[in-house]
């Protein structure tokens, strides 16, 4: 780990594999270290050129090449390595030291004009793009010009004059920018090259990356220099990148893909599609029936790799006239399938224990298991097919720019982009879209490595699709499809169909039950399910629920016949009334409490009474209402005088939770009434219940003891009449600050407490969660929070009233049952503050969520340990 943070992933892996004797091309890396001091001095640190010439001439050495030597060039590839792999977003330039002589050298050294000239126009378009920032578009529309006037369809077909010739167009392109000819200085390229490598990590897409994937700003961005090895010298020559298992299923096969006389941005950049290293059913001919000894030689490697860093391996080589070099190993993206089951098939192997296996599959890896799969008995007949390359289905409106995708998205559309090929500028709308479709590319090229990351459905390569982006339409299976018209596409076929798919559940394998298994094992944490009804209840449990942490009962109450009875109880005008809307009502929870209780016979079940205000179970519509007051029999103007003496300026803080219950006892008791009643008619069926009654918004010891006294006279009365032969604790939800200050206090009449940390963030930063994306965005930016404290708990605030509360009331009660309820229960980062904290004993979350939440909380067990093999 110290290595990678210094000399990021590709320095440390490239150093590696040196160590054990695998053909790498020589080289050096400038650290991270240097990274984050160029990025603070916005220029270059003192000496780092004089180092550059010096360790340039350790590879000169070592090649017999000399840097800038006419006739016998070394040329260098510049590249980027950041501690973590963030395939695409930073920049790489290649065959550095190519100018108007040395390109004559090396076409006279290697008695190839095409080669070298080939290479010399890679070289002006990428540094043109990267160092001198000049548009990418020019030089490839003089590409294009320059392949119609050969007639052409590719670059390798290129003759050696015509790439003569599209050199000086490119030269003419950067005199025409800049005033100033192509830099002939080899080593003012190869030195402009490492800090324009090093600006990138500060580039838009780069940030974007790391702040959805959590990388801190600070670690910086290592660059590799190394020795140019080509695999655009001629027929004999190739470039590919290789995976050791199959990083879309997790499959235990060699996987991957190559093409000849070409260098390594033509692969990943999807320019030209690929063709695969083994033989499959593609019709393309692979790389083991047309170079056998090289694929035998590859099939090796991939064996020393993943015996070196047992993990699955994402390889890129070159093969140089039939010698093959390694350019770079890293521990691959995949999805979560194949995330899950090559961390259950690589411990079975005895390669990586439990503990790794467990690590090595993320929470979002598990989320992005629960995604649904397309309902294909619901399809029509595809009309293309491309290339599998990231698994699920999405269906949205047809986008052909990132930037349309992003916007669109942000209005909440559900949009699928279109492109010829994406490249790493695409990935805003790639992270908005639904999902990804490339008329060019392969199983490895920027679109389907980024989507596998995201988790998100994607298909590449699909030869017949025809993309116009001046008419902004696509054109596939003899229709044109222009901006709004739904396609969907089945990442883990490939098939697009243009109509929209419903959904399904996905289904998990048995990888994916013995992984949770061993997760479970793991995890001090119990996992419970917030849940309303008996279907919820039976899903979650399904999930691995423990229990229920929060019954909301005020979902129950806003459905048919049920809302028109509480609106006849919040507005009745005599007691006989609201008894008989209270009778009514009982029947309703009993039946839902019943539900609940079957479908989670033997666990426990928290209830929540009553929370939000009366106000909002009335209506606002002026027809609503003149219902409302003719169903009561009363008069419209002394319906609305009641909704208007009810309504709250600020009901987050107004007449709710148990001030509910003190003001209106009757409607409490009656809650209680209906959790014993279920309680005892599903025990005389042979269910186990083990309800609790959870009273909210509680700020003071009192409170809690009045409700409570209320709903023990109801336990009790049953108790005594011999239908309850089982205990039903009461506890309290903590949400306020002052409820957290004085948890002693509250715990003397408490037996459990439960965080709501949703009204507890909100009280405690003073923010409406409804309100806050007015701001928070520019808070975001600014640096002024790091997230959203909805999403991920506050460990400083929030966490620091959790603490203060939990410790409050183990003091009073040795015994007290602790959890979390609140939306943060399923947030991994929120799951492993709740068990540093070490006085939680559950957290509580979506049922959805509830796999997540296991996992997060066997990684957090694991963390704290420090048995961490990773």
């Amino acid at each position: 780990m110290k290595d990678k943070n210094l000399l990021g992933g590709k320095g440390a892996n490239l150093a590696e594999m040196v160590r054990i004797g695998l053909p790498v091309p020589p080289g050096f890396t400038v650290t991270t270290d240097t990274s984050i001091e160029y990025t603070k001095l916005k220029a270059a640190p003192a000496g780092l050129m004089e180092e550059i010439r010096e360790y340039v001439g350790k590879i000169e050495k070592s090649m017999d090449k000399g840097f800038g030597d006419a006739a016998n060039p070394l040329l260098l590839a510049i590249r980027s390595g950041a501690r973590v792999s963030m395939p695409g977003m930073m920049d790489t330039v290649l065959n550095c030291g190519l100018n108007d002589k040395t390109v004559e050298g090396l076409a006279k050294l290697t008695n190839d004009d095409r080669f070298a000239f080939d290479s010399y126009r890679r070289l002006i378009q990428m540094y043109s793009d990267i160092v001198l920032e000049l548009p990418h578009s020019e030089f490839e529309h003089a590409l294009e010009a320059a392949k119609t006037a050969a007639k052409v369809s590719t670059d390798k077909d290129l003759t050696p004059a015509q790439l003569r010739a599209l050199v000086d167009d490119y030269k003419n392109i950067v005199h025409k920018h800049t005033g100033k000819p192509f830099p002939q200085d080899p080593w003012e390229q190869v030195f402009n090259s490492t800090l324009a490598v090093f600006s990138s990590w500060m580039n838009d897409r780069a940030v974007h990356y790391r702040h959805q994937y959590s990388i801190p700003e600070s670690w910086g961005t290592a660059v590799t220099v190394m020795a140019m090895v080509f695999g655009n010298m001629g027929e004999q020559s190739c470039t590919g990148v290789a995976f050791t298992r199959d990083p879309s299923t997790g499959e235990n096969r060699f996987y991957g893909e190559f093409l000849t006389n070409a260098q390594g941005e033509d692969v990943v950049a999807g320019i030209r599609t690929p063709q695969p290293l083994m033989k499959d059913n593609s019709g393309l001919p692979s790389l083991e029936e047309i170079r056998p000894q090289i694929y035998k030689e590859l099939c090796e490697l991939r064996q020393i790799l993943e015996d070196k860093f047992k993990d699955m391996q994402d390889i890129e080589f070159t093969v140089q006239q039939g010698k093959t070099y390694m350019l770079q190993t890293r521990n691959a993206k995949r999805t979560a399938a194949s995330a899950v089951r090559t961390s259950v098939e690589m411990c079975e192997e005895g390669m990586i224990d439990k503990r790794t296996a467990v690590l090595r599959t993320t929470p979002e890896d598990i989320e992005a298991m629960l995604h649904p799969q397309l309902d294909k008995s619901k399809a029509g007949t595809p009309i293309g097919k491309g290339l599998p390359a990231s698994p699920g289905g999405a269906t949205g409106n047809v986008v052909f720019s990132a930037l349309e995708a992003e916007a669109r998205a942000a209005e909440g559309e559900k949009v699928l982009l279109v492109r010829i090929e994406t490249s790493p500028e695409d990935l805003r709308g790639m992270t908005a879209a639904q999902g990804i479709l490339t008329a060019r590319g392969g199983m490895t090229s920027h679109a389907a490595v980024v989507t596998r990351q995201m988790g998100k459905p994607c298909v590449c390569g699909l030869g017949e699709l025809t993309v116009d982006l001046k008419a902004q339409t696509m054109s596939l299976g003899g229709k044109t499809f222009g901006v709004n018209d739904q396609i969907t596409i089945d990442g883990s076929t490939g098939e697009v169909y243009g109509e929209s798919i419903p959904r399904m559940d996905s289904a998990q394998d048995a990888n994916f039950a013995k992984l949770m298994s061993w997760a479970d094992e793991m995890r001090t944490l119990g996992v419970m399910t917030n849940a309303d009804n008996g279907k919820d209840a039976k899903r979650a449990r399904e999930m691995g629920a423990e229990g229920i942490g929060l019954v909301r009962t005020e979902h129950m109450f806003f459905e048919g016949e049920r809302i028109h009875m509480f609106r006849q109880f919040i507005l009745a005008t005599d007691e006989a009334s609201r008894n008989a809307a209270i009778d009514e009502l009982q029947k309703f929870q009993q039946a839902d409490f019943e539900d609940i209780f079957t479908a989670m016979d033997g666990l426990p079940v928290t209830v929540r009474l009553l929370d939000p205000p009366l106000h909002e179970f009335l209506p606002t519509q002026a027809k609503d209402i003149a219902e409302v007051a003719g169903r009561l029999k009363m008069d419209v103007a002394a319906v609305e005088a009641e909704i208007a003496r009810l309504h709250e300026s600020n009901p987050m803080l107004g007449h709710r939770g148990c001030r509910l219950g003190i003001t209106f006892p009757n409607l409490y008791n009656m809650q209680v009434r209906a959790i014993v009643e279920a309680a005892i008619s599903c025990s005389k069926k042979g269910i186990k219940v083990n309800p609790k009654v959870m009273v909210p918004l509680v700020s003071m010891g009192p409170e809690l003891e009045m409700v409570k006294n209320n709903a023990s006279s109801v336990i009790e009365a049953a108790k005594a009449s011999g239908a309850l032969t089982f205990p039903i604790k009461v506890g309290t939800m903590i949400e306020l600050p002052r409820a957290c200050i004085m948890a002693h206090e509250i715990a003397k009449t408490a037996e459990f407490f439960s965080f709501g940390t949703n009204d507890l963030t909100q009280t405690t930063f003073g923010i409406s969660r409804d309100d806050s994306n007015t701001f928070l965005p520019e808070y975001k930016k600014l640096g002024l929070v790091g997230g959203d404290p909805f999403a991920v708990l506050d460990p400083q605030g929030v966490g620091g009233l959790i603490k203060i509360a939990c410790e409050g009331g183990r003091s009073t009660r040795k015994d007290l049952e602790i959890g979390i309820c609140g939306e943060h229960g399923g947030d991994p980062q929120s799951i492993e503050f709740a068990h540093s904290v070490g006085l939680i004993d559950y957290v509580s979350c979506s049922p959805l969520r509830v796999p997540v939440a296991r996992m997060a909380a066997a990684h957090a067990a694991i963390k704290a340990a420090g048995n961490s093999k990773l």
